[in-house]
């Protein structure tokens, strides 16, 4: 559906209402019952690094429909040789990373530069998968280089319950109520690119803070 509406009109606009519509529609046939808090944290012309827990592949359309803010996902390199993913992925603006050698990486870096501005975000799972419990999973330091590198704001969010829409390993999909909790955005600034561990453990912080034991 994002697809089609950035065919139609421009990207920008065509993901995000074609992620909206796409998300909506699958939580009404879920159904899924939604609660936002946080958005006040959230302005609409700044671009953010946005790192989420990951639950379910529901985070994905509880991110797309309810987050309000234009959002690029940035995927590995292979996915672009996928039929219909890559070429989908391409036409809404998502960024592929290739960090096969430093010349490529910087190539991905500087594209991503150039798709996050008035607003744009990309968003990144620094769990690196979905967790079989819910519990936050320890995070990788991927996602603070790549925030460092764009030079960006880190917006954590926490996703709850998810996992009881789409149990990992089940094809099972299950009604329930969800819940995004948005925080306060982290200045990268106020934190040493020499000790990414530091930023690291704030973000997780903030994330844990809301997750549901």
């Amino acid at each position: 559906m994002a697809v089609i509406f950035s065919i139609l009109v421009n990207q920008k606009v065509g993901s995000y209402i074609g992620g909206v519509l796409w998300s909506r529609l699958n939580a009404i046939l879920t159904p899924m019952l939604v609660k936002v808090s946080g958005r006040e944290n959230v302005n609409q012309m700044q671009s953010y690094v946005v790192v989420s827990n990951h639950q379910s592949v529901y985070d994905i359309f509880l991110i797309y429909g309810w987050l309000g803010i234009d959002i690029k996902w940035m995927m590995k390199k292979e996915l672009r040789k996928i039929p219909g993913i890559g070429f989908g992925s391409q036409k809404v603006g998502h960024i592929f990373i290739d960090r096969s050698n430093s010349k490529r990486a910087f190539e991905s870096i500087n594209e991503a530069k150039r798709k996050l501005v008035n607003g744009t975000s990309v968003v990144i799972f620094p769990e690196g998968t979905r967790s079989q419990t819910g519990e936050l999973g320890t995070f990788k330091r991927g996602a603070f280089k790549i925030a460092y590198d764009l030079n960006l704001p880190i917006l954590p969010i926490t996703l709850v319950d998810t996992k009881n829409i789409l149990p990992t390993n089940t094809i099972n999909i299950l009604p329930g109520r969800v819940k995004m909790v948005i925080h306060e955005p982290i200045d990268i600034k106020l934190y040493s690119e020499k000790e990414p561990e530091l930023l690291l453990e704030e973000v997780r912080r903030k994330v844990s803070s809301a997750i549901s034991n």
